[in-house]
């Protein structure tokens, strides 16, 4: 399954907002001990032709995929024993074969237990040879697949697939018995149409309500997301708007945003501020164990590091889960709230000729989040590695422990480096298990031109996707309460009325600032926006003595111009000579005519045209080479 990460802040802040600081967080925890298992697929056909799927590849006749799935892994049913997942079958006979239903992207769950389902199958196809009339106004999208807590009900991109009485993983729960309802979101006035464009779908623990994201592309050619949340209201027989049939409606939305409070950054006459207890939500990504807090991707609080965050959903309350300089986006907290898993890229170098100097403040940021988050894939390569992060996150050198780091590292293993991590990790209600798919680099991001080796699959019909179990052995299952009542108020949010517009913040108007270190030093910050002042097109960025904490200072210069000539496109302009004293020697330097980067946050495939490297303590790091 393939998906777009897009970095796009509305950053507002809120009064109730307070980005939490533990001034004394317990020591690190010691490693733990995890095993990781795969868990079984269908098996693989030849190819997609009518038919290659034959009795001999699956003598069950229960269906076959190709060498690329188009798998999703979800989360767990609530009984601990089995996961859902959607996937694509190829190669099925044609009707009346029983074995036609077994065609295209389907919700299947998956045994995690090592045990059967009746046929002999550890799988079952949920939504194959449902009756037409049981999914009117299914669409053939199914990412991000979650169960709910009462085991009859499962997401799947904007739907949800319903078993009426039954358990999903019961033998009653038949394709007649199982109805598929689209959701939709009305953003009309009048009611009328199919509704708003929603993505990133995450389920809240109470089964009750729905975190999402929307997408609005400007005239411009910039892109721009807002995150809300939604109450989940069946509507059995809707009078307005389409589908005119049974579907869930989202009602009581709310944007998590707060346009009348102090952005993240703003000025006070010529002085620039920073407010790192603002609310700035880029993406919607989930929610804690217990309901309380919206997981997200938040505006730096550092330049050029991704981090995630949690915010209450009641006080307003930040939490940073991650603070490594390499970048992170998949992200669930467990259960009891005490742990974070992430697919993260630490520990791979990807992104630290960026983000590797710590303690800049992220004034740049303000236009280049889009391009440098989109470095961190080389096309349909990721380098994402499964870690799990205490709940005070990343401190003094504690970066968490790597969730598959047991193996040899040859081809196939499950530290292989050349099987990615994909979204989401999710873990079981009990807390013992964490569950995520990898995918395998192939051509073009392997082979040919690129120096990276390919090698052929080591999987079942050399299939290139595949799902991972971890257990963390030495825990005890939890138990987890039912959900504190949500009742749809968000003080911190706003209220969506259908046909309004999410506003985000002004941006800050061209001119000359001065930014004050909040222990030494001053930043000359020079804006300039662009010719129909829109936005800023130009930022320019001078330390002098400038530290925030007291242990590092910075030094030196950097000037960075972002234009954006089509949809997504990002053609940036950097121009870097940075010195860092004090605890770390460092320098972030462009050769002589600087970088300029060219890449489209749709795509993921950047181009270089010179070299920006972060040198820490005589460690350099330097930008991939084009098509890397």
């Amino acid at each position: 399954m393939r998906s777009i990460r897009l970095l796009l802040f509305g950053v507002v802040g809120s009064c109730l907002s307070t980005l939490e600081q533990t001034s004394h967080p317990p020591s690190p925890p010691v490693p733990e001990p995890i095993t990781v298992t795969e868990l079984a697929l269908p098996p693989v056909a030849p190819d997609n032709s009518t038919s290659s799927c034959s009795m001999n590849i699956n003598p069950h006749g229960t269906g076959c995929i190709g060498k690329v799935t188009g798998l999703g892994s979800g989360n767990f049913l609530p009984d601990n024993k089995h996961i859902v997942a959607s996937i694509v079958f190829i190669g099925a006979p044609a009707a009346p074969d029983p074995r036609s239903i077994f065609s295209g992207l389907q919700l299947i769950i998956i045994k995690t237990d090592n045990t059967t389902f009746p046929n002999g199958d550890p799988w079952k196809c949920i939504t194959c040879g449902m009756p037409a009339e049981n999914q009117i106004g299914r669409v053939n999208l199914m990412d991000y697949p979650q169960a709910f807590s009462d085991g009859k009900r499962a997401l799947a991109g904007p739907q949800i697939i319903d078993c009426g009485y039954f358990q999903l993983s019961s033998t009653q729960c038949t394709p007649t018995e199982t109805y598929i309802y689209p959701i939709r979101w009305n953003t009309s006035p009048t009611g009328e149409g199919p509704g708003g464009s929603i993505r990133e779908l995450r389920l809240h623990p109470d089964d009750n309500h729905l975190g999402f994201n929307s997408l609005l592309v400007g005239s411009d050619g910039s892109v721009s997301q807002s995150a809300y949340i939604g109450r989940l209201a069946f509507n059995e027989v809707p009078t307005t708007g389409s589908p005119l049939s049974a579907r869930y409606d989202l009602t009581n939305v709310t944007a998590l945003v707060d346009p009348h409070k102090r952005p993240q950054i703003y000025v006070e006459g010529s002085k620039l501020r920073i407010n790192q207890s603002a609310i700035g939500i880029g993406e919607l990504r989930g929610f804690s164990g217990s309901g309380q807090e919206v997981t997200y991707i938040g505006s730096p609080t550092e330049s050029c590091n991704i981090d995630v965050y949690a915010i209450h959903l009641i006080t307003g309350k930040i939490r940073r889960l991650t603070a490594h300089p390499e970048y992170v986006d998949p992200v669930d907290i467990s259960p009891d709230d005490a742990w974070t898993a992430v697919m993260d890229t630490r520990g791979t170098g990807r992104q630290m000729w960026l983000s590797g100097m710590r303690g800049i403040p992220p004034i740049i940021d303000m236009i280049v989040t889009g391009a440098t988050s989109s470095t961190r894939n080389n096309g349909e390569r990721r380098f994402f590695q499964p870690w799990l992060i205490d709940r005070y996150g990343d401190r003094d050198q504690y970066y968490g422990q790597r969730i598959n780091a047991e193996g040899d590292g040859s081809p196939g293993s499950v530290n292989d480096a050349e099987w990615n991590g994909r979204a989401d990790p999710k873990w079981s209600p009990d807390g013992t298990r964490i569950v995520y798919y990898q995918a395998q680099t192939v051509p073009p991001e392997c082979g040919g031109s690129n120096p990276l080796p390919c090698y052929n699959s080591t999987e079942p019909g050399k299939r290139q996707e595949r799902i991972m179990l971890a257990t963390l052995v030495s825990r005890k299952p939890y138990t987890r309460p039912a959900p504190i009542p949500f009742a749809d108020n968000v003080p911190w949010g706003t209220p969506y009325l259908a046909g309004s517009t999410t506003n985000t913040p002004a941006h800050i108007p061209g001119g000359n600032y001065t930014l004050q270190g909040q222990v030494s030093g001053i930043a000359n910050v020079t804006i300039i926006e662009n010719a129909s002042k829109t936005s800023i097109e130009t930022i320019a960025v001078t330390y002098h003595n400038f530290s925030d904490d007291g242990a590092s200072i910075l030094h030196g210069n950097e000037r960075v111009t972002v234009k954006t000539p089509s949809t997504g496109q990002n053609d940036v302009d950097w121009f870097s000579n940075i010195i860092q004293t004090g605890v770390t020697y460092g320098t972030k330097l462009t050769s002589p005519g600087g970088m300029h980067l060219s890449v489209n946050i749709f795509q993921n495939l950047a181009t270089f045209t010179g070299n920006l490297t972060t040198t820490l303590d005589g460690k350099a790091w330097y930008q991939p080479a084009n098509g890397t």
